[in-house]
Order: structure tokens, then C-alpha cells, then sequence
């Protein structure tokens, strides 16, 4: 064997992570992360050990609820919880708050597998009225705003503004200015610009933009609190958690402690989101390119208008391509490209942390898979 050969075999395999979730943290991050699992900075012990009720602890809250506030500028009038239960617990949350009194519905948009599941749960609570669904033409596309038809009574409205599954998202803010508007933003929560004044609460679990699975980031306004009905379950009721500052049972301390350094991350060294959206619509042309220039070996899921820059979702003309394309992709270092178990294909996941590095490494594997493999796709 050539010794060229030798040294490609024992170089190491640079990983790329596409995951659609848990997804790609900043790697400086990672490394302050393992430093801090051993000792975490001036503390002697590892951060798995320290207290929630620490003083150290109450600063890593503060700093992530700092650079949360920073981003979003968001008023006084709202509070910053970092809870837990992931974005499932929040499909009942939200209507156990908003949901009750007057029989006024709550209106729900029905575009993807997890706005589905939202409006499974909020039905169990109380009246949902699905105003928009995409479940006939297998949630491609998504509603046009002037098309909806939205209640000025209506308890609330919540959307999902970016479904993983199927790699749709929002261009803009669906919903009516005078209906509390709430959004699950899991998704694509910071990775662009945002108006946080005309939600009256998001929710956004960490796993996917901010940090690791544990946290979910709840972002609520006062009025909202003080609609909520006497007798809910404390942990179930927002403002237990707002009382005690995100500390009302114990937290997931590790979690919190890397969401914030990925905060710091995303304040300091990208410079806000309007930076990181810049960033995430260059990833996100760049592999839509690949995709559309294929001449139909690559096809897309979502209807163009309606492409998600967090998720592109797209497949071959085979599962046993498919399944040949991960393999070999695999090989090259690339990882987490299974599309989601209900609907199979390929998914690519463009998180913040996920570099242009990477997907240029990952559109020059699609190209050359395409011209291996073109005659048995196109």
C-alpha cells in the first residue's frame, strides 16, 4: 500500500454534525464546557456538584438571562424562564394559562408533525380551533397571512414558526396585533432577527440553537401571569417559576451552564443575531444550491417560498440510494443527515453553531455522490 494511502487511513475523521437535534454546539464552547465538568471556573468542584442555590450558579442565570434580554431588547414586562420539560410540557402549559374563562377557542396552525402535537394537547385543556392545515397536501407549504381566518376573540393564536420535520418556516409573523400571539420557536429561536414585543410568550427548548437537551427557554409577558387561573398545579403555573427566578425546583445546572455560554457565544463573538441571520442565510443558500442545481437527483421537500434556513429537508429518487448516500457520507465525516422516522429522506440541520466550513464540505460530498451515483437517480 502507497504511503499515501497509509496516511489518508490513519488521519482523523473531522465530524460535521447536522443533527436535527440534539444539534452542533460552538466547539470553543464544548472545550470550556469539558474544562468546567472538572472544574468549574473559581469554584474547585465540578459544575456537575455545585448547587443551584450557589451564588456562582445565580450569575450563570443572570448572565443568560442578560444576554437573552440583550438580544431580543426585550421591556421590563417580560420575564425569562429557563425551565424544563422540553417544548412537550409547554404544549400544555400554555392553554393550562390562556386557555379558560369566556368559550372563546384558542387558534392553532396546523403545519407540521409538531405543531400536531401542540394542538393535541392544548385539546385536552380546553376549545382549539385549527384555523389552517397543510395535513392534506403533506404539509409542504404554508398559509398565506391574508388567507387565515383569524378571531379577534379568540383566546390566543399559536404557530409554530419553524417545523423541523419537514423544513418549513415562517418568512414572517403570522397572526392578529390584537389576539395574544404565542410561538414555539424551538427551532429557530435566535437565529435571526426578532421582535419579541409582539409575541405575549415564546418558548424554545435548547437542543437545537442554544445548548444541550434539559432546558427549555420560556420567554413570558406579565399579563400573561396574571391571567392565569387560582389552582393550577405549581410546577404547571408560570408564575412559581418567575417567583423564584427559574429556580423553583431544582434545574438541570450543567444544561443552564453551557445554554449560557452559548449565549455569551452568540452575543459577544457573532455579534447578535443580525449577524448570526447573515451567517444562516448563507449556509442555507449555499445547500438550497446544491439541492437546485442537482437537475432533480437532489429534491427538495418544501415548497421554495416556504424553505426552512434551520432545516433542509430533502431526498433521492430511492431508499436504497438514500441509505448509500448516508453510508458513504458517514465516511466522509459527515453526521446526522437521517431524515425525521414519520416521513424517512434526508435532513440537513443548519443550527447556529453549524459552520459555512461545514456545509461546504457537505455540498462538495453531494456533488461528488452525484456524479458517482447520477444514472441511478436522474
Amino acid at each position: 500500500m502507497r504511503a499515501g494511502a497509509i496516511q489518508a487511513m490513519e488521519r482523523p475523521l473531522e465530524a460535521h454534525n447536522f443533527s436535527g437535534g440534539p444539534g452542533a454546539l460552538p466547539a470553543a464552547m464544548l472545550e470550556t464546557a469539558r474544562e468546567a465538568l472538572m472544574e468549574a471556573p473559581g469554584q474547585h468542584l465540578s459544575v456537575l456538584g455545585i448547587s443551584h442555590r450557589s451564588d456562582w450558579f445565580r450569575e450563570v442565570l443572570d448572565e443568560a438571562e442578560g444576554h437573552i434580554r440583550a438580544l431580543l431588547e426585550l421591556p421590563d414586562e417580560y420575564h425569562v424562564l429557563l425551565l424544563q420539560g422540553g417544548s412537550t410540557l409547554q404544549f400544555s402549559m400554555v392553554p393550562l394559562a390562556l386557555l379558560h374563562g369566556p368559550p372563546h377557542p384558542a387558534q392553532y396552525l396546523h403545519t407540521g408533525y409538531w405543531s400536531g402535537k401542540a394542538i393535541a394537547e392544548a385539546r385536552r385543556i380546553g376549545p382549539v380551533e385549527v384555523v389552517w392545515s397543510g395535513e392534506v397536501e403533506g404539509f409542504r407549504r404554508l398559509p398565506a397571512q391574508e388567507r387565515l381566518p383569524l378571531d379577534a376573540q379568540a383566546a390566543y393564536f399559536h404557530y409554530v414558526s419553524n417545523e423541523t420535520v419537514e423544513g418549513l418556516q415562517f418568512p414572517d409573523v403570522p397572526g392578529r396585533e390584537d389576539v395574544l400571539r404565542v410561538a414555539d420557536m424551538s427551532s429557530d429561536f435566535l437565529s435571526q432577527a426578532l421582535d419579541a414585543r409582539r409575541f405575549c410568550l415564546i418558548y424554545a427548548h435548547a437542543q437545537k440553537n442554544l445548548g444541550p437537551s434539559g432546558v427549555v427557554v420560556v420567554i413570558v409577558r406579565e399579563d400573561v401571569l396574571a391571567r392565569a387561573p387560582d389552582g393550577l398545579p405549581s410546577m404547571l403555573d408560570y408564575r412559581p417559576h418567575a417567583a423564584a427566578r427559574s429556580i423553583y425546583n431544582t434545574p438541570p445546572v450543567f444544561a443552564i451552564y453551557v445554554t449560557m455560554l452559548v449565549l455569551r457565544w452568540l452575543r459577544e463573538e457573532i455579534g447578535g443575531l443580525e449577524a448570526m441571520e447573515g451567517i444562516n442565510r448563507a449556509k442555507a443558500a449555499m445547500l438550497y444550491a446544491a439541492i437546485d442545481e442537482s437537475g432533480g437527483f437532489y429534491r427538495g421537500r418544501a415548497a421554495v417560498e416556504a424553505r426552512s434556513r434551520m432545516n433542509v429537508v430533502f431526498g433521492l429518487a430511492s431508499s436504497a440510494l438514500e441509505a448509500c448516500f448516508l453510508e458513504e457520507a458517514r465516511g466522509e465525516g459527515l453526521f446526522g443527515l437521517e431524515g425525521h422516522r414519520t416521513i424517512g429522506g434526508l435532513r440537513a440541520s443548519l443550527y447556529n453553531a453549524v459552520t459555512l466550513d461545514s456545509v461546504e464540505v457537505l455540498c462538495d460530498f453531494m456533488r461528488d455522490f452525484r456524479s458517482r451515483h447520477g444514472r441511478d437517480g436522474a
